[in-house]
């Protein structure tokens, strides 16, 4: 049976990024984000080639699903929320009521999840991958609940620590 697991950047270093995938079953991974890279020193190993190389070494599959990423206005409206709202992009807790549902008009209703789900690993999980710690902050929750709504795809969180 399909699943499906979310996971974010913040709070891994790459060796647990890569353990907590493997401890889940993770058999690909689906990056949403617009751009694959993070920046800092602590984690550059989330940029797109160095994530790759560390997923392909432990046999996990990597897949670029740039049409569920936001566009740059999307997370410049949600960046304007957490500015409003005196918090960082790496301590949101949650998307603001706008971001919800421009993505959700604008990228998530007219991308095809059935098409996506039908090209995923049949007996496996495959995780949502992009940057925020928590789901709940992250657009990936909002393609999570549309893949369990609609496909009746079970979802697992996985967190740092």
């Amino acid at each position: 049976m399909r699943r499906i697991a979310t996971i974010g950047v913040y709070g891994f270093t790459a060796a647990a990024f890569v353990e907590t995938l493997t401890g889940a079953g993770v058999a690909l991974l689906l990056d949403l984000r617009q751009r694959r890279g993070v920046r800092g020193p602590e984690y550059s190993w989330a940029n797109s080639a160095r994530l790759q190389h560390a997923l392909a070494a432990a046999d996990i599959g990597y897949q670029h699903v740039k049409d569920l990423a936001p566009t740059t206005e999307l997370r410049q409206l949600q960046y304007r929320e957490d500015d409003r709202q005196g918090v960082g992009k790496r301590n949101r807790i949650a998307l603001a009521p706008e971001y919800v549902e421009h993505y959700t008009r604008e990228i998530l209703d007219p991308f095809d999840l059935g098409a996506l789900v039908a090209e995923l690993p049949s007996h496996s999980v495959t995780a949502l991958l992009c940057v925020e710690r928590d789901p709940e902050a992250c657009h990936r929750s909002l393609v999570a609940a549309r893949l369990r709504a609609e496909h009746g795809l079970p979802v697992t969180d996985l967190r740092p620590g």
